[in-house]
């Protein structure tokens, strides 16, 4: 069954499901897997009844049987206390009889390992067995001697369940992994291990390895990306190509009613569609949303040049489709989570700002800004160009001004990733996204705006931020805009806990 799933006015999927689950809650699993969408969230369906009209779906039976076009609207995050429920309904799409690898793998969806673990449900005479040990555990404190062939799918039902937040898990994960299971079914403990889980820990870490080589050899995307080839040079160091700033969707599988021919025919569509004089938007937009997964592969694979990009996917670099993008690869939007997340901090990074006039003095002059432009543009762009000051960086290399005679001059030579900022009138600028020295994006409507598509511009490029500035992007992904902001660097996290503390 083929659905038209709407998250967003430039957000909208096709999903596909082999068959429908046999509960409406299975049903919302499968969708919370497949969308990658974390909290919860309510969704609509056309009524035929009604027009057409979206109403909230409370029975699959409304569904139409072939083809469905629904809205998921996602709730506002969630306090604590309400975790846990959510963290067994993504469960159950590790556990339910509507788990089939293929309906969780394909959408890429992925997000940090939950603490505790949720673990599995096994087999039942597997279940039937550990109910047993952990009655005989509590009894008695006896320990359950299990086979290997009982051990091995345990870690193959546990690899999996990871695999669907992260196919790379890091040491926490594993230990987080191993010791949830331990406190599930106590009778699994080793008795030769102070904490009773080492060697399950070590076991799920082959497991996870050999369960990845399994999906690799089935054509998982996101796997054979970092295969070994007879003609790679093993001596080398390989990169490893995987999501690195919390991305839900990094590298997808071909959607199953497509193949990589068809969506080269689309591909090909959308250049003669970006030379017209009348762009179609709404059809560019829908194009681009079939060939995400192509598009994909082609970046993390290859590694292509920006040039090379911007000549087989023109669309990409223009704001609404950045914007796009990177919903499609973060679940979030854009420049609403960015400018919020860095809204609510310009009050206390001004403090902060003033605290530290007499120890640096860059400072100064951008803080005289405001006194005679006080607008919130002016602001926030106080705020991003201090913000590496503050942080001990240098982004001499990264915000650039000049003449528009600079540019023949060479002034964007050294200029990999940063923002050339032109005058154009009084006290009026122009903003440039420039990449790999040349300039991929214009007349961004003011600084903030220009910095908002340059990351969104990195993430779907899949460039590293400039090592020089590596302290202020991951404030403004993982504080600003939220994304992965559950694992920061010392400095960044010593930095948020300022920011949330009344006194400098």
């Amino acid at each position: 069954m083929l659905f038209r799933v709407i998250l967003g006015e430039n957000d909208i999927r096709k999903i596909h499901a082999d068959c429908l689950p046999e509960t409406l809650q299975d049903f919302f699993a499968f969708l919370k897997c497949k969308l990658a969408v974390d909290g919860s969230f309510v969704v609509q369906f056309q009524d035929p009844d009604f027009n057409n009209e979206f109403c909230n779906l409370t029975n699959l039976a409304e569904l139409p049987k072939e083809k469905a076009t629904l809205k998921v609207i996602v709730q506002p995050t969630m306090e604590s206390n309400d975790i846990d429920s959510t963290i067994e309904v993504g469960n159950s799409s590790t556990a339910s009889s509507l788990d089939n690898p293929t309906a969780r793998l394909g959408s890429g969806g992925r997000r940090p390992l939950p603490c505790p673990f949720p673990i599995p449900k096994f087999t039942y005479d597997v279940e039937l067995l550990l109910r047993r040990g952990n009655e005989a555990y509590h009894n008695n404190g006896s320990l359950l001697d299990i086979s290997k062939d009982t051990k091995s799918e345990i870690l193959e039902k546990l690899a999996e369940a990871m695999y669907a937040f992260t196919p790379y898990p890091q040491r926490d994960d594993f230990d987080n992994a191993a010791q949830s299971l331990i406190e599930k079914h106590p009778c699994l403990k080793e008795p030769g291990s102070e904490k009773g889980w080492y060697c399950w820990k070590y076991s799920l870490k082959f497991k996870m390895g050999n369960y990845r080589s399994k999906l690799r050899a089935a054509g998982c995307a996101e796997l054979q990306v970092n295969r070994h080839t007879a003609s790679s040079d093993l001596g080398s160091k390989r990169k490893l190509k995987k999501a690195k700033k919390a991305e839900t969707n990094f590298l997808p599988d071909v959607p199953q009613d497509k193949n990589e021919a068809v969506l080269e025919e689309e591909r090909e569509s959308m250049v003669v569609e970006m030379k017209k004089r009348k762009v179609d938007w709404n059809k560019m937009h829908m194009m681009m949303a079939n060939t995400f997964s192509v598009r994909r592969k082609e970046i993390v694979e290859n590694e292509p040049l920006v040039k090379e990009v911007k000549a087989k996917w023109p669309g990409l670099f223009f704001e609404k489709q950045i914007e796009a993008e990177f919903t499609r690869l973060t679940s979030k939007d854009l420049m609403k989570s960015f400018l919020s997340g860095l809204d609510q901090y310009i009050p206390r990074f001004l403090q902060m700002f003033r605290a530290k006039l007499s120890s640096i003095s860059k400072l100064k002059s951008l803080l005289c800004k405001i006194d005679s432009d006080n607008s919130m543009s002016m602001k926030r762009a106080v705020v991003l160009q201090g913000l590496p000051h503050y942080l001990g960086e240098d982004p001499s290399d990264f915000f650039k001004s000049a003449e528009e005679t600079d540019i023949e001059d060479g002034v964007m030579v050294g200029m990999d990733v940063g923002i050339l900022i032109m005058p154009d009138g009084d006290d009026a600028f122009d903003y440039y996204v420039v990449l790999e020295e040349q300039v991929v994006l214009s007349d961004a409507k003011d600084l903030p705006h220009a910095v908002a598509l340059l990351v969104g511009l990195i993430f779907a490029l899949n460039i590293d931020y400039p090592k020089k500035l590596r302290y202020t992007f991951e404030v403004i992904q993982k504080i600003f805009i939220d994304l992965g902001g559950d694992q920061c660097s010392v400095k960044v996290h010593g930095l948020k806990n300022r920011l949330l503390r009344k006194t400098v």
